[in-house]
């Protein structure tokens, strides 16, 4: 592949408290000019983490909490903003005792994943979390999300429902699936 662009100028053309939308004038190695747009991050994002909880071998827990932008109620996984000088592990701890009540003993990261990366900067780390107990901390959610309990291997019944279409989350429990059949 060629080199990556040069990026000539970068500029913010709006900001909101949790968006950053800027232009970035591009020229790429054979000479042609372009302008972009992205959301990028804003200088507070520190990363952010989507959580698997397993509450055993089968059973992940979901979470079912309002989705502002499709305006209904959306099944998927725990996540969150990691804040200033938490690492992802921690930060998915917290989050978990936030969300669903309960921390995980077991945190390994799967991986990293973007959504729509040609014009969003957002990336996210998929962190499975296993050995879970019970465990409340305060968060920022403006009601209690349902905790659902579901069998990973029935993914396809989940999606089939309707009441979960969040790539991320889709994507982290086809990621676990795999990973927990190969480590057996």
């Amino acid at each position: 592949m060629p080199n990556r662009p040069k990026i000539l100028k970068q500029t913010v053309v709006a900001q909101t408290r949790q968006f950053c939308i800027e232009t970035l004038d591009l020229e790429f190695s054979n000479g042609e000019r372009r302008q972009y747009e992205r959301l990028a991050r804003n200088a507070s994002s520190h990363g952010a983490v989507l959580v698997v909880p397993m509450l055993d071998k089968d059973t992940v827990l979901l979470v079912r909490e309002y989705a502002a932008g499709i305006h209904r109620y959306e099944l998927g996984l725990p996540k969150g903003k990691l804040d200033a000088g938490e690492d992802m592990l921690s930060g998915a701890n917290r989050e978990l005792k936030e969300e669903i009540g309960y921390g995980a003993a077991q945190l390994q990261h799967l991986h990293r994943v973007s959504l729509a990366p040609a014009y969003l900067e957002h990336t996210i780390d998929i962190i499975l979390a296993e050995e879970l107990y019970p465990e409340k901390l305060i968060g920022d959610e403006p009601e209690e999300l349902q905790v659902v309990p579901w069998p990973l291997k029935r993914i396809d019944t989940l999606l089939a429902s309707g009441e979960c279409s969040e790539a991320r989350s889709i994507a982290a429990l086809y990621l676990t699936l795999e990973h927990l059949a190969r480590r057996g």
